[in-house]
Parts: C-alpha cells; structure tokens; sequence
C-alpha cells in the first residue's frame, strides 16, 4: 500500500510538473519589416527576391496571406502594435505635426510632437502589460514615442525625442545594417535571469536608403534590371539575412521552441522603377500595395501546428493574441481580436471582415484626427470598399491625388490590383460596406469628396 501511494504521489508530482511547463510563458520576438511589398517573399510567390530564412518561417508557422495593417504609414501603423488600438483612438494618425503650421524649429511644432508622444501615456503598452508578467523587453529599430522606456521596454537603443536625432528611432536604426549584438546581449541577460522576453524588432529594412551590401546588389543586377529595383531587391534580401541571424541566435541559446515569432510589416511598397521611391498606391496609401501584409504566428511548444490559412486576419489582431499567449491581462477595450484558440485549435475566425483607415503624413490638429482623414475601408470576404475624405494634406500631395470622389468597390479575388470599381454595379454591396464603416468609427467633421448616394 505505502508503494502504491507513493507512485501515485510520483504521478501527481510528475503531472504537475508537466502543467507547469505545460503554461510556461513563452519568449515573444515581434519582427516588423518596414516598407515592403505583400508579394515580395519567396513564399508569396514573388519569381527573383530570394527570402529562405522568413521563407522557412512560413513553413513553421500558421501563415495568413492575406493580413492587414490598418493604417499604411509606420508610425500610426507602429503605434497600432504597440498599443492594440487604432490610430483614430491612440491619436498618432501621422508621421509628424504639420509644418504648414509651426515651423519645424519652433517651440510650438516641439511641443506638438510631445502632444502626439504623450499620447502612449493613455494606454497600457504591451511591454507594460508583459512586465506584469515577469517579462524583460528590448526595443530596437524604428520607434518614434519618445525613448523606449516611454513604451514600457526595460531595455532598447532609441533615445528618442526631444534628443538629437530622436525622431524615429535615433540609435536603434542601426540594428540589422550594423549587425544583431544589442539584440544577442539582451537575450543573453534574459537567459542568464531566467526571464521570459519580448522582443521588438522594427529594422530599418527594407526602407530607404536602399544601399545594401555590394554582394546582393550584384545578385540583382546581374539580370538587368534597373538600379532602383536591383537595390529594392537586394535590401528585402537583406532584411531576411538579419531574421536568419535573429532566429538562428534564439536556436543556439536553445529558446527557439519556447519562442512565440510573429511576423508583420507596417505598411506596403511598390517600387518605383524610375526612381529610388515608391510608386503610386503603395506606401501611405489604402489600396492593396499600402496595407496588405503577410502575417505569421510561430509557436512550436505553444500547440500551434503549421497551417496555410485563408481568413482575413489585422495587425489590430497581435497584441491580444500575444497577452493571451503570455497569460498577461488583455485589456477590456482592445477591438482586436485574440486569435490564440483559433491556431491551437486550427479553428475558423469567426468574423467578417477587417476596417482601417488613412490619414495625411503630416497632421494638421494633432488633436482633431477627422482633419486629416483621408479614407476609410472595409473588406469582407471578396469586396473592399474604399471611402475618400476631405481631410487636409500637406506634403506628399502626389500620393493622394483623390481623383476617384466616388465610392470605391473592388472584387479582390478577381481584381487583387484594384482596376475596376464596380461601385456602379453593386450599390447594395456599398450601401451594406459603407453602414458597417459608419458603425465602426462614426466620423461627424469631415464629409465624402462627393456624397455617397
């Protein structure tokens, strides 16, 4: 009998220790690329940029196709990520105050972008929600709130505003162009306390200045392409060469399967062929070439089993999902949803469509977010109905010409290059799309280009 009790205790130890391990807080790396194209990945589909290491992360993890940022500019799009919430209710709708109003040497234009970094003080951050946990956090590339301690980070490399260079992320552009040591030394002090970590990293990559290293601008250029798509290629080559390196360090430190990877970018872009820019409908912009991103949720010892999923998913959708998946409290408010179950479980999504929205680069009243409104959308299933504003825009006036005033309705699965609005022969479709938009985010100050009828 005493043999028989003390297996039995044996087992009940020995099944709580696998319940322990079983709800251990995994590591966390966010990786954002910045300024790339949904169509630019080997596992997109894309015939010359070679990405074999994000590649590979595609095939480990559960991949959503078509992923969504709801703004197409980073720092309403980065804010988004760090907060849960859309730019219209953070209030970092843009990338700076606009200069038409304060000289950018001013005091006053100084102490709007402290109004705007002073937003992030409204919210709890997912670093701050994740410290609750235990986690220890690094922020590295683009950041534009301010110092990473401002985001609730322990540990980062930007300064930030109002320290020189501090726009959007000072010292911690040089992350990935300048190798991946800050990001290596915090994961080994995370190790060595035995602490769950977060990682931020936001490179600049591919982003301009499109230089990369001479060796893959060769590789590109040897096929005679142009020089401005030569060095686009050869930087979002780039940009994969430092996630091989970030995800090879987390295997050598032996934390790889007990890391949660989510990938995202914070808002497309189309080369420009002509030039070293963007061409039109990309960046800044709502269609297709300016918010459709791949999105990624890799989790080996986390129950999330590889899969190619068709739902429509947002980057509205990360922050919750990875509290969830850290057991830190997802705050009551976030419009997101937490996807967690849906990729144990390999389950459906059960929701219908996705909403975002743009703005002018350059804000106009950095407490008015409707003065800037330039579109809202939605997608359900097939359609997206685009929705023009008459919110101010100061520089980048090309990118937003507007010259279609009339609602914007396109068939995505015919028409993934948006050609064809067919607004004129589906007005019940608008009418229902252009209801839910209104629902969603009721806009009193600004009104349609031309009235939706």
């Amino acid at each position: 009998m005493k043999i028989k009790l003390v297996l039995i205790g044996l087992m009940a130890f020995v099944s709580a220790c696998f319940l322990v391990a079983a709800k251990k807080s995994p590591n966390v790396v966010l990786i954002l690329s910045d300024d790339q194209s949904w169509t630019d990945y080997g596992f997109m589909g894309h015939d010359a940029i070679a990405t074999p290491h994000l590649d590979k992360l595609a095939k480990e993890s559960v991949l959503f196709r078509r992923g969504y940022v709801p703004t197409a500019l980073c720092r309403p799009s980065l804010a988004t990520l760090i907060t849960g919430h859309f730019a219209h209710r953070h209030g970092v709708t843009g990338n700076d105050p606009s200069p038409k109003y304060a000289d950018r040497n001013s005091k006053l234009y100084t102490e709007r972008r402290a109004k705007l970094i002073s937003y992030l003080d409204k919210f709890d951050t997912m670093p701050d929600l994740l410290g609750k946990q235990g986690y220890l956090s690094h922020q590295s590339g683009k950041w534009w709130e301010g110092s990473f301690a401002h985001g609730g980070f322990t540990h980062g490399m930007t300064r930030g505003f109002p320290k020189p260079g501090g726009r959007h992320g000072d010292d911690g552009l040089k992350i990935g162009r300048s190798g991946m040591e800050p990001i290596e030394t915090f994961v080994d002090h995370a190790v060595s306390k035995d602490k769950p970590f977060f990682l931020w990293y936001a490179p600049f990559l591919p982003h301009t200045p499109h230089n990369p290293p001479t060796r893959l601008f060769a590789k590109y250029r040897k096929d005679g392409r142009p020089v401005s798509i030569a060095k686009y290629y050869a930087m979002c080559d780039w940009f994969d060469e430092t996630c091989g390196q970030l995800i090879n360090y987390l295997e050598k430190k032996k934390v790889r399967d007990d890391t949660l990877i989510v990938y995202v970018t914070d808002n497309g872009w189309i080369q420009n062929p002509a030039r070293n820019g963007y061409a039109p409908r990309s960046k800044q912009t709502p269609y297709e070439g300016g918010i459709r991103t791949p999105i990624m949720f890799s989790w080996p010892n986390g129950g999330i089993k590889p899969a190619d999923r068709p739902e429509l998913v947002s980057s509205i959708d990360i922050v919750p999902t990875i509290l969830a998946a850290a057991n830190a409290t997802i705050p009551g408010d976030l419009p997101g949803l937490n996807l967690l179950g849906n990729l144990q479980k390999n389950s459906p999504i059960e929701r219908k469509g996705v909403f975002g929205e743009s703005f002018a680069h350059d804000i106009a009243d950095v407490e008015k977010p409707e003065a800037s409104l330039l579109f809202r959308w939605r997608i359900e299933g097939k359609w997206k109905l685009l929705l023009t504003y008459d919110g101010e825009v100061n520089r980048y006036k090309s990118t937003h010409p507007r010259t279609e005033k009339r609602p914007q309705l396109f068939d995505l699965s015919k028409d993934p290059h948006e050609n064809n609005n067919l607004a004129g022969k589906h007005p019940e479709v608008v009418a229902d799309l252009a209801a839910k938009i209104a629902a969603w985010w009721p806009v009193k100050e600004r009104k349609f280009i031309t009235k939706y009828n």
